[in-house]
């Protein structure tokens, strides 16, 4: 019998799931090293689906203190697509755990992060980071955002259908020459426009989001009529290698909108980002 590969990871998503990685990694706190090691570990919490990185606790350069305890988990009732599980998505900070262990704080003379130690003994020796309070590099290249999955990946390819995107009448964008980016499972190809195909004006917005593969986004609010769209659309201006060929185009959360792809109107899928 065949399976499908994205029902297994799913039926996955309650375990504790953890990947060793054959990089060097390098953390520090401020100018002050934290940890280097070449036994870095992958995790993923139950029901979380970015990883975070542990290293083992022999190859810390810094005290171990008891931590705080962090919130308990709200699972938000939306997956990717129609009927997914609830998940812990990328915003749910690093504090909300759904495994067995206890927080930890790390010391480096008056600054601090906070890791997590798992009572599973398979990872026992491990210390869970928190990516945000850490910098990070593998090898001698820095990455941002969180750990990159290995099972991940994104591709972008050029293609003519013609992608419309409108919002209550009015067309926002419209292009016969879209960059199409495809990434991993995620149930959506993002259509990427070129900036002289918008037909309406982008303003700068405050909000800003990183991804680990695709880089540090700008983002774009849009007047239609009386209304603002907050936040509708977006662009890498400085793209990670995986991300270069959408440099300098505009996408648009096709969740909120109305897209038609060759004169077709495409459905709606909820997603984190529907709201």
């Amino acid at each position: 019998m065949a399976v499908d590969l994205t029902h297994a990871s799913m039926q996955l998503l309650p375990e504790l799931r953890v990947q060793r990685v054959p990089k060097r990694l390098t953390v520090r706190l401020g100018d002050g090293l934290v940890a280097r090691t070449d036994r870095p570990v992958l995790v993923f919490e139950p029901m979380r689906i970015v990883p975070s990185y542990a290293v083992p606790v022999a190859d810390l350069q810094v005290s171990l203190e008891p931590g705080p305890t962090g919130p308990p988990p709200e699972f938000r009732p939306i997956g990717f697509g129609d009927g997914g599980p609830p998940l812990l998505d990328p915003s749910v900070p690093f504090a909300v755990h759904t495994a067995e262990g206890e927080p930890v704080r790390l010391r480096l003379g008056e600054r601090v992060g906070d890791g997590f130690r798992f009572t599973d003994p398979d990872v026992a020796d491990l210390v869970c980071l928190d990516f945000d309070h850490f910098d990070w590099w593998e090898e001698d290249e820095p990455i941002m955002g969180h750990p990159r999955d290995p099972f991940h990946r994104i591709d972008v390819r050029r293609s003519s259908r013609r992608v419309r995107i409108s919002h209550a009448g009015t067309v926002l964008a419209e292009s016969s020459r879209p960059r199409v980016l495809f990434e991993a499972a995620f149930p959506l190809a993002r259509y990427y426009l070129p900036v002289e195909d918008v037909a309406v004006e982008l303003r700068s917005s405050s909000h800003l989001t990183t991804c680990a593969y695709k880089g540090r986004a700008t983002h774009y609010d849009v007047d239609v009529g009386d209304a603002t769209l907050t936040a509708i659309s977006w662009s890498y201006e400085e793209p990670l290698d995986d991300a270069r060929d959408v440099r300098g185009m505009v996408s648009f959360y096709q969740e909120r909108l109305d897209l038609e792809l060759d004169g077709e109107p495409v459905p709606r899928v909820r997603t984190p980002w529907s709201d």
